[in-house]
């Protein structure tokens, strides 16, 4: 596959189009030399782009790196500084990169939250968590009731340990909501949904108070932890599919 190839086959089913109010610039956002042309035989995937998965993906020999925080929110910004630094080691290596955020965030197969969900155990899934205008999380009951404790052991893998836990709700959960990253501030959403637990990547000191006060139990599990998940499902999704080589990048911030 060439990398516009490459992209419009993460497009196919991340849909950027489906999600205008996105400010991130999903999609290729460093194209390589020839677009059309260089064949992509490997492809590196990171939850975040820096100068350091770049460099890493180049000395593994990907041509591509996809991550689910690029290096363009909004308005262009000028490269200079920081920016130059990590733009710079993706042209000297003529590395591509593409990113997808709030698409990888929402996706009901290979989204940061579906994957989630499936990995505790959530049923009768649907969609939760307005987000301008876009619902981006889940929402969903479990099949038998489970304790903070239980629920905690299915969300993080071996080794990963949570930024908080809040026990303030019930002690046997039968529903929960989920919005992996920054989503702290919609607890007050699965306050209003009636959810036994609300399961996010951060909380803030600010939302601290309205959790023990509504009575909701909420995992943080950290931003980078729960968002490994989503870039993970598509590195599989390609290999299974289109049988190109893949590697994961891990660079845990602990945050």
């Amino acid at each position: 596959m060439t990398l516009a190839e490459l992209d419009s086959y993460f497009n196919s089913f991340l849909r950027r189009e489906d999600f205008p109010a996105d400010p991130s610039r999903n999609g290729i956002q460093i194209q390589n030399s020839a677009p059309g042309e260089k064949k992509i035989t490997k492809v590196a995937f990171a939850v975040d782009a820096c100068e350091a998965t770049a460099e890493i993906a180049a000395a593994r020999g990907a041509q591509v790196l996809f991550v689910h925080h690029g290096l363009f929110w909004g308005d262009c910004s000028v490269i200079t500084g920081v920016q130059y630094k990590r733009i710079f080691a993706f042209l000297k290596h003529d590395t591509a990169l593409c990113a997808y955020h709030i698409p990888l965030d929402a996706n009901a197969k290979v989204g940061n939250n579906a994957g989630l969900a499936e990995r505790i155990g959530l049923k009768k899934v649907e969609p939760f968590g307005e987000w301008r205008g876009m619902l981006i999380g889940l929402k969903g009951v479990f099949r038998n009731p489970v304790t903070l404790d239980e629920l905690l052991s299915r969300v993080l893998i071996s080794g990963e340990r949570p930024l908080a836990v809040f026990p303030f709700g019930k002690k046997e959960i039968r529903t929960a909501g989920i919005i992996s990253g920054g989503a702290g501030e919609d607890v007050v959403q699965a306050s209003a949904a009636g959810l036994d637990v609300f399961i996010t990547g951060v909380f803030e000191h600010e939302q601290y108070h309205f959790a023990e006060e509504a009575g909701i139990n909420v995992i943080a599990g950290g931003h980078y932890q729960t968002e490994t998940v989503g870039v993970n499902l598509v590195r599989a999704k390609l290999e299974k599919e289109k049988h190109i080589e893949t590697t994961f990048i891990d660079i845990p911030t602990g945050l």
